[in-house]
């Protein structure tokens, strides 16, 4: 696994499959899958949460689907 930070309270965890995990502070918001599909939680949590998805999904093409925190929380190991 590598974790990288990528801007202030926003850090993306790669897994060793090659999923990549967005962390908003603390909690695994968004995802790209090893497939190359984009996930997003279907958990609100703050304003500036919804931001740092909103940045982080900035250009990619095609519906990004919203799921449940559970799937996140299992992904990133929680």
């Amino acid at each position: 696994m590598n974790i990288k930070n990528i801007a202030s309270n926003m850090t993306e965890l790669k897994t060793n499959d090659g999923a990549v995990v967005l962390f908003s502070y603390s909690t695994p918001v968004a995802a790209m899958l090893p497939s190359g599909r984009y996930i997003k939680t279907a958990t609100w949590y703050s304003v500036t949460t919804t931001k740092h998805v909103n940045k982080w999904l900035k250009g990619v093409l095609g519906d990004v689907e919203a799921v449940a925190q559970e799937f996140f929380d299992n992904l990133a190991g929680a």
